[in-house]
């Protein structure tokens, strides 16, 4: 249920962000949502890991629901933007459904599905939403995620992360979950 009026403007219906009531703040946050799903060089299972941990964190169901692989396309479409060359096959496979419910899961550290990319990738996104205050000063950490990651990824990720925490939480907290072109997975309509 949705906890304030969903107010578009004229040729916006099918935005999931209240564009009617501070369009210049919803088309700013369009906008960094675009460039992080435009520009990043991280492979889907890498930004897919870190993401859908998110959204089980923010409690996101329209996040959740979201495939970027399968559904990155149409909500470009939707925001009259280009699809860009890093959307596609370069981008590496697609994660499965067990990827994704293991990304979600309580015990992901102790899945075998994820690389070491994948791992890191995940546990960074988790640190920056849960506990973010000690995480500058966690030297083992950062010392394992240069060991992966260039700083250029590094950055990539903290984007990334970043948009979707605040892109998640804003979308749940307004109860807009239901309002997205994007449908539940069948995991999540049964629940």
């Amino acid at each position: 249920m949705s906890r304030i009026t969903v107010l578009q403007p004229p040729g916006r219906q099918d935005a999931i962000l209240p564009h009617g009531y501070r369009p210049r703040m919803a088309a700013a946050m369009e906008a960094l949502s675009a460039a992080v799903y435009q520009e990043t060089t991280l492979s889907y299972r890498e930004a897919e890991g870190a993401r859908i941990r998110i959204a089980q964190i923010n409690g996101c169901l329209m996040c959740q629901g979201y495939r970027i692989a399968a559904d990155l396309t149409e909500a470009l479409k939707a925001m009259d933007l280009a699809e860009e060359a890093n959307t596609g096959a370069n981008r590496g496979e697609a994660p499965s459904e067990e990827y994704y419910r293991a990304a979600m899961s309580d015990d992901w550290r102790g899945s075998d599905l994820f690389s070491d990319r994948e791992r890191l990738a995940i546990d960074y996104a988790e640190r920056i939403a849960v506990t973010p205050i000690p995480l500058p000063y966690d030297d083992a950490f950062w010392d394992q995620l240069k060991a992966h990651y260039d700083e250029g990824e590094i950055a990539d990720l903290t984007y990334s992360i970043n948009t979707w925490i605040a892109t998640g939480r804003m979308v749940h907290a307004l109860g807009l979950d239901g309002a997205c072109m994007v449908a539940p997975t069948v995991a999540q309509a049964a629940e």
